[in-house]
């Protein structure tokens, strides 16, 4: 297959050369012929141009046998067929060729059509191309140039002489030149032309061949015979030698393929040894998925269910801790009543607050999102709640990574989830009288996105209560709390694309990780 493609390549180029070659031969041998001719036509009018001058004295004092002398010696030369001399009327009165003296020339003949076209009267600026005359006697060729004898003023004021100032032509010399010479240079030109172009031809035709052959034919059919090798399934086939053009780059291609298709072989063997771990990993995959819906599918059962009791509780709630506060400010209370009203307000109030979780965890809201830094919302968060008295004995530190991309979020939702986990870390290191709350962010190690990761010294989770921490209700604080805050967090979350994961140590503490996706993946964005 190379080989012919080499032969298709070799032929269609050298078709292309033949028909370049033959054009600029065509074109050359034209110029040839067309210089040969017009230094031809020069030069008989050069030639005519020394005749009358020489004979000019001559004519003027009409010696008339000197003047035919003088053309009797030019015209013997080699080179020249015929000159002759006619008048206006076409009568011959010399020519080299005797016969012809005394004869008439008509006008039509190949002698007069030079000035006298189409039967008007003669011209007498005709260029010298336009009285130039190819013509043919047997088998040869000739050229003949014409040219006018004019009346000057020292023709017509000359004593001898019986033209009149009026008179424009006097006569007209012709010369007859034999183009056998010129043809046969023509001819041994055209040859030549023809054999340097076959020469050529056969030269660029067998430089292609031999190109194609080295530089197409041999990696080719090399790079074809280490495919059939990787066909037969030796993965392990390579190319050694790589040229530097496209062929090269082709080959650096299938050596990747090569070691890709190896490696994949490899892996797939991997993978078929731990076949049973892999069906094990995604077993667990699949039942977190499931758990992750059949939570979805509760969070929005309790959410209707949540919306119609809070809707109905909240309205005569409202009425109760309304006239519950005007009767505490009643000066006709009796005091010893006063201290159990009081008691009835706070209840009502943490009843209020409870109700205000549930609407607020059953409207479930969309995020408005924007291209925001991770580091700025933590900060801006920070500096709502470190000066609250739960954060007084709590030691933050801050870890923030240099030049993170922004991620896509709402800020208010994500200030929301930063300060429930970190009011929790609080709540957790109270009984401890304090401790350290250590904040870090940075990229993904997977590069998928950046992550916030919140770390605490409280007194840590339960491993049994670990998987349900984001169940809506349920909380670990003894009358504290509507157990509402991290499961709503865990929503919110999930709306922006991200990830929330906790892992704990009971006594030792607590560390909740937050992943969001970047707001391109494609470019990175500046830090804040």
């Amino acid at each position: 297959m190379s080989l012919e493609l080499s032969t298709k390549f070799t032929l269609g180029t050298s078709a292309v050369v033949l028909v370049a070659m033959s054009f600029f031969a065509f074109m050359t041998i034209k110029n040839v012929r067309n210089m040969s001719t017009d230094n031809a036509i020069e030069h008989v009018e050069h030639l005519s141009e020394t005749l009358l001058s020489t004979t000019h004295y001559e004519m003027l004092v009409d010696n008339r046998a000197r003047v035919y002398q003088m053309m009797e010696e030019v015209g013997a030369q080699e080179g020249i067929s015929r000159i002759r001399l006619f008048n206006k009327d076409g009568l011959i009165s010399f020519s080299t060729a005797k016969e012809e003296v005394g004869s008439t020339l008509d006008v039509d003949s190949e002698g007069c059509n030079g000035c006298h076209i189409d039967n008007k009267p003669p011209h007498t600026d005709v260029p010298t191309e336009g009285r130039a005359r190819f013509f043919s006697e047997g088998n040869n060729n000739f050229l003949g140039v014409t040219k006018g004898i004019y009346n000057k003023p020292s023709c017509y004021t000359a004593a001898c002489h019986v033209h009149s100032a009026s008179a424009t032509v006097l006569g007209t010399l012709d010369v007859i030149i034999p183009l056998n010479r010129m043809e046969a240079q023509t001819a041994a030109s055209r040859n030549q032309i023809v054999l340097l172009t076959v020469f050529v031809l056969l030269l660029v035709s067998l430089s292609l061949a031999f190109l194609t052959h080295k530089l197409v034919n041999v990696p080719v059919n090399r790079l074809l015979y280490h495919t059939r090798r990787l066909a037969d399934g030796e993965l392990d086939s390579r190319v050694s030698t790589v040229p530097s053009d496209e062929i090269g780059e082709l080959a650096l291609a299938f050596n990747d393929m090569a070691q890709n298709l190896q490696k994949a072989q490899r892996e797939l063997k991997e993978w078929a040894n731990t076949l049973e771990v892999k069906v094990e990993e995604r077993t667990a995959r699949i039942q977190s998925m499931q758990s992750k819906l059949v939570r979805s599918e509760k969070l929005a059962t309790i959410g209707e269910l949540v919306a119609g009791i809070a809707h109905e509780i909240n309205n005569p709630l409202t009425g109760i801790l309304m006239y519950a506060s005007m009767l505490e400010s009643d000066p006709r209370l009796d005091a010893g009543l006063k201290d159990d009203l009081s008691v009835v307000v706070r209840e009502t109030q943490r009843c209020a607050e409870i109700v205000r979780g549930l609407l607020g965890f059953s409207r479930e809201s969309i995020p408005q999102k924007r291209a925001e830094s991770i580091n700025s919302v933590m900060e801006r968060t920070l500096a709502l709640i470190e000066r609250q008295a739960d954060f007084q004995n709590i030691r933050i530190s801050r870890e923030y990574g240099e030049g993170l991309p922004q991620v896509l979020i709402d800020h208010n939702q994500l200030e929301q989830v930063f300060m429930n986990i970190l009011i929790n870390a609080s709540q957790a290191m109270e009984g401890k009288g304090g401790g350290s709350l250590s904040i870090t962010t940075g990229v993904e190690s997977e590069g998928r996105g950046v992550f916030v990761r919140i770390a605490d010294t409280g007194c840590g989770i339960p491993e049994k209560n670990l998987a349900r921490i984001f169940d809506p209700f349920y909380t670990t604080k003894e009358n504290r709390g509507t157990g509402l805050g991290l499961s709503v967090s865990y929503g919110i979350v999930e709306n922006h694309g991200g990830q929330i994961e906790v892992s704990s140590q009971e006594g030792k503490g607590t560390t909740f990780t937050i992943t969001l996706p970047f707001s391109n993946p494609a470019v990175a964005a500046t830090e804040d």
